[in-house]
């Protein structure tokens, strides 16, 4: 029977291709491995080689055609072998992938006005590129610019780590000849810091709407049709509106939790007015871990209770299981498949019993963090006046992030696509050059997730166990950090980067990192994943020594079997 020949699949981007050269014609003697095709995408050209001996019986995408990813574009077999009459529907791709995003519109923007509401990472972000654009804008923030990621989130928790990393190092060094016998913590100034690095960036964003000539009004913006909102009493409509209104902590239905002065959410547990002797964290999420991390470094008694049987859900489970050791081992005391069954408020704080498989366990604490996810912050929205659909709270809304509404649109954390900051600002970009009348799709395979503890984690693309739930074929390649120089020389050796390369054309399928400095370096593998690498292009990308992105080359190369700097597993 004639073998189909399928347009391939080279990257976890990759949606279609292009036939920029067949090599053979109708009728040519092939043999395995010589080069049957070229095929070209938008970003790469790669030769094709032939799977198995035979006769090109038929070719049915010609050069210069497109044609989806294992979509049949011709059929190999014996001379005078009969193929099928019709190419039988593509087969199932390796792996989903969002629809190629059509290429922009080489034209000049639509004029017109621009409503964001929300000024976060995500909002203000769309509001300076509407603005670029040549929209007259209008920004609403109902309580701070710079929304919860600056003021509440992912900055101010940021200061307070890299405070408390040097606290720890400052008393923790002396294996290494630096010993810290008077070092004590001005928790004062320790909350300064952390409020000056706040204004220092909510001030520059200010200021930069200012210069974008972007009208802010500080107020909470309401639906009262698909086109025009309301905020302190002021009708406001637009041609196109940006929905960025960020997200909130979930506090859970848990017996004792409602009203308890002992109880606080992530943003009470940045400003405390003093280290607490214990804290027990109720979710072992990227929030609950990072102020949980803050606080033990700082002497504190931290308990983490998960419900699920590990941490950091949806992040590669081989390296959440090595930083769950290495949390406990650096005085974490981590339950995972717990679940929080009542907390009392007590004279000294609270009591937290805890269903465990080992039986229920109680806990004293002088504050509790609830930390278990956020949820959308949509409801004040008034979204039925506009006939916007949501499911949970959560907009819902296309790959161009445009809602059911046409010329409404919605991003970060309000979506639930991604819930990072970093995500939110892409939306934000895309959302606004949509409205201004380009066209851009928002890809999650490229954006990467990330984790700021000790040692940091950061991933993107498939983790193993998504491509085994896939069944992708694939190979993996790993390198400890304790190979690493530029690791040992700092003493952070606990770590290893993964990497899955795809078994046929060593396409980029996921990377994985726990090490020091992980989230400066996954860039360069969500690069590699966008622009459809394969390993030995990040092989032969020269990198800095000694460096920790060095440890990236070379799981890319172990997991080719050549890796230089530890033993080859034998195949």
């Amino acid at each position: 029977m004639a073998t189909a020949i399928l347009m391939p699949k080279l990257g976890l981007t990759m949606t279609e291709g292009t036939i920029e050269e067949w090599k053979k014609k109708e009728g040519d003697e092939v043999k395995k491995g010589e080069i049957l095709f070229s095929v070209a995408t938008d970003k790469l050209t790669n030769d094709i080689e032939a799977e198995e001996d035979g006769i090109l019986l038929k070719i049915l995408v010609k050069d210069g055609e497109d044609a989806p990813c294992k979509e049949v574009i011709g059929w190999l077999g014996a001379a005078g072998e009969s193929i099928p009459e019709a190419a039988p529907a593509a087969e199932k791709a390796e792996a989903p992938a969002e629809a190629a995003a059509p290429k922009a519109e080489e034209k000049a923007p639509a004029a017109g006005t621009v409503l964001v509401i929300g000024a976060g990472p995500g909002g203000y972000v769309a509001a300076i590129r509407a603005a670029q654009l040549g929209a007259k804008v209008t920004l609403f923030e109902k309580a701070e610019v710079g929304g919860t990621c600056l003021n509440r989130g992912c900055i101010p928790t940021k200061a307070m780590l890299h405070t408390s990393e040097i606290y720890a190092r400052a008393t923790g060094s002396a294996d290494i000849g630096i010993v810290g016998n008077d070092v004590s913590v001005d928790w004062e100034k320790v909350q300064a810091y952390r409020a000056s690095v706040v204004e220092k960036l909510t001030s520059g964003v200010k200021a930069l709407c200012k210069a974008n000539k972007i009208k802010v009004v500080a107020g909470e913006a309401r639906f009262t049709g698909p086109k025009t909102v309301v905020t302190n009493g002021e009708t406001y409509t637009a041609d196109r509106i940006i929905i960025a209104a960020g997200s909130y902590p979930i506090i859970p239905g848990i017996p004792g939790v409602k009203g308890n002065k002992a109880c606080i959410d992530s943003t009470a547990c940045l400003s405390l007015d003093h280290i607490p002797e214990s804290l027990v964290v109720i979710g072992a999420g990227v929030v609950g871990l990072e102020l949980g991390t803050v606080y033990s470094r700082y002497g504190a008694k931290v308990t983490v209770v998960e419900k699920m049987p590990g941490i950091l859900p949806g992040m590669d489970s081989e390296l959440t299981g090595m930083l769950l050791a290495k949390l406990r081992k650096d005085g974490l005391d981590i339950l995972t498949s717990a679940e929080v069954k009542s907390v009392e408020e007590t004279e000294k704080g609270a009591l937290v019993k805890v269903g465990t498989e080992d039986g229920e366990k109680e806990f004293e604490a002088e504050k509790v963090l609830i930390c278990v996810g956020r949820g959308a912050d949509s409801a004040a929205l008034g979204l039925e006046a506009a006939g916007i659909k949501a499911d949970k709270g959560f907009i819902q809304v296309d790959d161009r992030l445009e809602t059911n509404v046409p010329g409404v649109y919605a991003i970060g954390d309000v979506t639930g696509k991604m819930m990072y900051a970093h995500a939110a600002i892409a939306m934000g970009e895309i959302a606004a050059e949509n409205a201004m009348g380009l066209c851009r799709t928002f890809d999650t395979a490229s954006s990467p997730s990330c984790a700021y503890i000790g040692p940091e984690i950061a991933g993107v693309g498939f983790t193993e166990d998504k491509a085994k739930e896939l069944g992708l074929d694939y190979k993996v390649g790993k390198f400890p950090t304790s190979a690493n120089g530029r690791s040992l020389a700092v003493g952070e050796t606990d770590g290893l980067v993964k990497v899955l390369v795809g078994s046929k054309y060593g396409e980029i399928l996921g990377v994985h990192m726990l090490a020091s400095g992980a989230t400066e370096i996954i860039e360069e593998a969500a690069l590699a994943i966008k622009l459809e690498a394969t390993a030995d292009e990040i092989i032969g990308t020269i990198h800095c020594h000694p460096t920790v992105s060095e440890a990236l080359s070379e799981c890319v190369m172990a997991a080719e079997g050549r890796a230089i700097h530890i033993p080859n597993k034998k195949k």
